[in-house]
């Protein structure tokens, strides 16, 4: 168990064997025997190693090691596999101290995912996804308006959302499952909208898996970017704000659009043409002056505000109250110190909490 925490520490570090052993004062040898568990680690070199690794060294001793399975990723070709490490590294460790906390009560906290009735069992043609976007709305009691608080919601299904806060400008999002609970993690540091817009294309991946005719297999993430959009911004409330049919279109009414509903200008733009409110002519106009201006990189005025997960502390901090852990035990799942836990619990320190 400690050699495979200790490669994949490692790997999330993006540091070579060599380095490591470098740095620990050690022969790489010796530590490729911890890794391969040939060789166990005394107490003082595993103190030495998490301290070179970036991680406290309770992580080498947690209960178990946690397999995420079906995983779809929304990510760019060229992301390496050195970056693609640290993001795995980070998602599994978050990972496990959820499934370590969720284990720690004695009754589940939160309820556990269910597929919304009435979802069509075959989708065979694109414009299906409309109707699954608005059955799941409908089932999730979210109306036509904006969903405020999509990681929220998510959440309060009984989906599990991971924030990671690794850095990588090719890498958006994944979905999969962790122990039949649904996973979905999505980027800390894009912009609103773009979280938003994964957080929904995630939704898609798990609520299409085994829907698709075969057909339509190779277009799953076209189809994942549709439920998306119709997801965030329903037909029925599009054509309340832009009319049945439209021969033009504003630029300020895809950016009003996009801070009231949460999708990208681009994405407003995609959903009136799906929508059949403006024509392939018109939307190509639009989407070319976009690439002009350098829209389709970056967005022009305000950006949408990030959204953001609390459930785990305050989780961490209800079954604290409920004495089902200790203090200590809480810091260590929030990857704190003891003492600035204590501060942060006490309210003596408004510094954020971060893990």
């Amino acid at each position: 168990m400690i050699g495979e925490r200790l490669q994949r520490a490692r790997k999330g570090a993006g540091l070579a064997l060599r380095a490591v052993a470098e740095q620990a004062q050690l022969s790489h040898t010796t530590v490729s025997k911890f890794e391969k568990e040939l060789q166990k680690p005394s107490s003082a070199q595993l103190i030495k190693l998490a301290k070179i690794l970036g991680v406290r060294t309770e992580y080498f001793f947690r209960p178990q090691s946690l397999t995420i399975e079906g995983i779809e990723y929304r990510k760019k070709s060229t992301l390496s596999q050195k970056s693609l490490a640290k993001i795995q590294a980070d998602i599994f460790d978050q990972a496990e101290r959820w499934h370590e906390l969720l284990n720690l009560y004695p009754h589940p906290p939160i309820p556990a995912f269910a597929l919304p009735d009435g979802l069509p069992e075959l989708i065979s043609a694109a414009e299906q996804i409309e109707v699954l976007a608005e059955t799941v709305r409908s089932a999730w009691k979210l109306g036509l308006n904006c969903i405020p608080d999509l990681i929220d919601s998510l959440e309060s299904q009984g989906i599990m959302v991971i924030s990671s806060t690794v850095g990588s400008d090719k890498f958006d999002g994944l979905a999969g499952t962790i122990n039949a609970m649904p996973l979905i993690v999505v980027g800390a540091n894009w912009t609103g909208d773009r979280q938003r817009f994964t957080l929904a294309h995630e939704l898609g991946h798990l609520l299409l898996k085994g829907r698709l005719a075969q057909a339509l297999l190779d277009d799953e993430e076209k189809l994942c970017n549709r439920f998306a959009g119709a997801f965030l911004l329903p037909k029925q409330t599009l054509i309340e704000h832009l009319g049945q049919h439209s021969h033009r279109l504003e630029i300020n009414e895809l950016y009003l659009l996009k801070h009231e509903f949460g999708l990208s200008m681009q994405g407003v733009l995609f959903r009136a043409l799906n929508a059949e409110i403006i024509t392939p002519a018109i939307f190509q106009s639009i989407y070319k002056m976009f690439s002009l201006k350098g829209w389709r990189t970056q967005e022009p005025k305000e950006l949408y505000p990030a959204e953001h997960t609390i459930l785990f502390k305050q989780l961490v901090y209800r079954a604290l109250a409920e004495e089902y852990f200790t203090e200590a035990k809480a810091a260590e799942l929030l990857g704190l110190p003891v003492l600035k836990f204590h501060q942060q619990r006490t309210l003596e320190s408004l510094e954020p909490i971060t893990h």
